[in-house]
């Protein structure tokens, strides 16, 4: 099927792993669908910059998502290859809560979630909030969990 003028191009995963993004952009190649990798040359020139580009991205057609995602759920989640953490607590592999995914990170939160009192007390002030939340952050579905 032809691109259309209006088909929307969408992010289907994110990796931090060069080669198992190639091996997933072949996967849907193989099975008739159009797909690219974004940002894999800025970072397999320095992988510092992969948390700064929020890793490499593989691109399909927003009509090809249902197909796409049944082709790779067919070997399973192999983001498990490309890493996962450890919760120091229960010391097991963190999945995300809202999709399955282990493809995450802890760090500052990515959705703003301060206490009133803080951003009265910044106002005032005139300063920037010392306080910075944590939470884990899925690069899949991208939404912050506890």
């Amino acid at each position: 099927m032809a691109a259309q003028p209006e088909d929307k191009i969408i992010t289907l995963e994110q990796y931090y792993d060069p080669m198992l993004a190639h091996i997933m952009r072949t996967k849907l190649e193989d099975n008739g669908i159009p797909c690219f990798i974004a940002d894999d040359n800025i970072i397999s020139a320095n992988p510092v910059f992969n948390n700064a580009v929020g890793g490499i991205k593989l691109k399909i057609f927003e009509r090809d998502l249902e197909r796409s995602r049944e082709i790779l759920a067919r070997d399973g989640d192999l983001h498990e290859q490309d890493h996962f953490e450890i919760d120091e607590e229960t010391h097991s592999p963190v999945i995300c809560p809202y999709c399955g995914s282990t493809n995450v990170r802890f760090g500052p939160a990515t959705e703003r979630k301060a206490h009133w009192l803080v951003v009265l007390i910044s106002a005032l002030f005139s300063v920037l909030p010392f306080y910075s939340r944590k939470a884990w952050h899925c690069f899949n579905c991208q939404r912050d969990f506890e």
